[in-house]
This record gives C-alpha cells, sequence and structure tokens, in this order.
C-alpha cells in the first residue's frame, strides 16, 4: 500500500535582490488633476463647440467660482437656473451629458382622418368653398350620418389649400422673411472700399419714366453712377457688376434702401461677389445720408442745367463725362478740399488707376 504526502503549493513570492524591482507590485495609480481629466475626456468624446463652452462654466464653478452659483453665472452671463440644470446633468464628471440632445416628443401625434373621411370633406369642401368648417361639419352629419370634428374639416382645408382665394392665402400665412442685417449693426471701417452706399434716382419726364442707380464710397467718395429704363434687381444687378468692374478691388460691404430692386438677382450678384448687403431702416433717409447728398449733386450741379434726357446711351455718355469732373476735378469739403483720387494717393498712399468708366476721348492719364 502506497502512501501519498499532499503539500500545498509553495506561494511565497521569490525575494528579489534588485532594489525596488517586484513585478507583482502594481504601479500606483495617479489620477490627473479633476478639471485635466475633464477636458480629456471631452477630446476623447469629440463633444462639440457648444458641450465644450458648458464644461467651462463647470470648470469655472470648480475652480475660479468657488463653487458658487451665482458668480459663475454672472461671469458667463447666464441664468443661476441655466447652470443649476447642466451642473445637475454634468454630475460630477459625466462629459457626455453636457451635449444637446433633441427634444422633439418620442411619441407624436398621427392623423387619425381616413382616406373616406377626407375624400368627403374635399368633395363638401370644393362645393361650398365659402363655408365655414362648422357648417360643413354640420352637412357632413346629415349627408353621412356620422360625428366628425371641426379640426378634421380644417386640416384638410389646409392640407390642398381649399380656399376661395389661394394668392391671398398663401400671402397670409407665408413663413415670415429672414431678418435683415441693419447698417447700425455695421462697425464702418476708413477704409477704402469697406463700404458702398447704394440708391435709386426716379425721373418723370413727358409720361415717361427714367430710374438713374448711383454708388459712393464711404471713405473717399469715388461715385458711379448710370441710367436704367426699368426698375428691377436686373438692372441693379448689371450696375452691382459694372461697379464691380469699374473699382477693380474686393468691396466687403454695400448699403442699400429696401426697395424691391435690391432683392432677386441683385441678392444673387451679392452671393456670387461675395459681398455682404446690409439696409437702411424703413423711411430713414438720413440712414443712406451720404448717397442721398451725391444724388443731390447730380440733380443740382448737372440735371438741373439741361442735360437731362430720356435717351439712356445719349445720358450715360455725358454723365460719365460728368463723373470724370466729379471724381478727378471737383474738390470735396469731406476730402479736406481734395479730389477722391488726390485723397486716395495723398492721405491712404494709395496708386492712382483710372477708372474703366472714361470714354475714348478722354485725356490721357497716369496709370
Amino acid at each position: 500500500m502506497q502512501t501519498f504526502i499532499r503539500n500545498y503549493p509553495n506561494t511565497i513570492q521569490p525575494v528579489y535582490k534588485v532594489r525596488g524591482f517586484n513585478p507583482f507590485i502594481p504601479k500606483p495609480i495617479v489620477l490627473l488633476e479633476k478639471t485635466v481629466r475633464w477636458r480629456k475626456m471631452a477630446d476623447r468624446c469629440h463633444l462639440s463647440a457648444e458641450g465644450r463652452l458648458k464644461l467651462e462654466w463647470m470648470i469655472f464653478y470648480e475652480t475660479a467660482g468657488a463653487k458658487n452659483v451665482y458668480n459663475t453665472a454672472k461671469h458667463f452671463n447666464i441664468a443661476p437656473k441655466t447652470l443649476y440644470k447642466w451642473h445637475k446633468r454634468f454630475d460630477d464628471g459625466k462629459v457626455r451629458n453636457l451635449e444637446e440632445h433633441s427634444r422633439a416628443p418620442v411619441r407624436r401625434r398621427v392623423s387619425t382622418i381616413t382616406v373616406t373621411e377626407e375624400t368627403r370633406i374635399k368633395k363638401l369642401r370644393k362645393r361650398h368653398l365659402h363655408w365655414s368648417k362648422r357648417k360643413i361639419v354640420k352637412r357632413y352629419q346629415t349627408i353621412y350620418g356620422e360625428l366628425i370634428s371641426a379640426h378634421k374639416v380644417q386640416v384638410v382645408i389646409n392640407r390642398f389649400n381649399l380656399y376661395p382665394d389661394q394668392i391671398k392665402h398663401e400671402k397670409l400665412t407665408k413663413k415670415p422673411k429672414k431678418k435683415k442685417n441693419r447698417i447700425q449693426n455695421l462697425v464702418i471701417k476708413n477704409e477704402p472700399r469697406f463700404l458702398f452706399h447704394l440708391d435709386t434716382i426716379v425721373f418723370y419726364f413727358l409720361g415717361l419714366k427714367r430710374y438713374v442707380l448711383t454708388a459712393i464710397d464711404h471713405t473717399d467718395k469715388i461715385a458711379y453712377a448710370r441710367m436704367y429704363t426699368t426698375k428691377s434687381s436686373k438692372s441693379a444687378k448689371d450696375f452691382l457688376y459694372r461697379l464691380h468692374y469699374l473699382i477693380d478691388a474686393p468691396i466687403a460691404n454695400v448699403q442699400t434702401d429696401n426697395g424691391s430692386e435690391f432683392y432677386d438677382q441683385f441678392e444673387k450678384a451679392l452671393l456670387e461677389l461675395e459681398i455682404t448687403h446690409w439696409f437702411s431702416r424703413p423711411r430713414t433717409p438720413k440712414d443712406n445720408a451720404i448717397v442721398e447728398r451725391f444724388n443731390q449733386t447730380i440733380q443740382v450741379e448737372w440735371i438741373n442745367d439741361g442735360n437731362f434726357t430720356t435717351n439712356v446711351a445719349l445720358f450715360n455718355t455725358e454723365l460719365t463725362e460728368w463723373l470724370i469732373e466729379y471724381n478727378f476735378v471737383r474738390p470735396h469739403c469731406s476730402l479736406d478740399l481734395m479730389t477722391p483720387f488726390e485723397y486716395l494717393e495723398n492721405t491712404l498712399s494709395k496708386q492712382q488707376k483710372l477708372l474703366p468708366m472714361y470714354s475714348a476721348r478722354t485725356e490721357s492719364f497716369m496709370v
């Protein structure tokens, strides 16, 4: 009979003579500073710009804000209630919770109008376009012997635009226009080509209408004008392209009034030329005073001297000659009695350049 002796395993770790080396002892985990750790977590989860801003709220609250909600809210110009809400979501390190989530309801209302009800309502509405929805409800119950809500009737009317005057209804229900850039919000720089003022002069003569579009630089007062037979966005677009070609330099901003000619094709041209459009306030000519003064100069110093004609080609040719005098010869009080091109050359140290607006008989200038 054999006897087996069971020995316990040797669990004693070997002792290494090398000082400080023991692979069985794990290295201690050193946590980064709280704010540094939060920013690294934001980088890893690709937090958006809005989320990073909220993260800065939390960091300021924990550090410089001394965990004072009102001081932190005042520093970032937000409501304390807003900071409370996001701090609760953050929960001391949950960076992902700082992202905005969709606020749309999970369960949305579904239309309960059947195809049969829709067909019947359309048939009754087309037969009685001027009836109200309550009258159609009453008629529906009388004919089909079923109850139906006025809301369903209104939904069908809106869905298929079943109104007596569809054009008028579309005007009343169309979406509001986007907010315009008002000139009061622009910080005007004293630089050439930074801002051009545009306007339209309307002339009535012997039953005919003629339109003169005008433009003037805010800084150096270089001006341009041209007559058209129609007041349309197409004419304004043509005028803008000519102005851009004559100036031969990028134009940063353009200011106009709220006239119909400064929309549609004109705005498409602005996008193509990368020019920002600024509007004057309605019924406020003083917002565009510089070009209004230029309009007065054209009428007093040139048109009132018998130079007006309804012949567009002749008018524009003779107007070009006057523009040469205005830009090269005529002193301007606002420019310390210098001409616009002298102002460019002497004050702004710009090289004088002949604009292509001058006719072939104009004397040659130094380029």
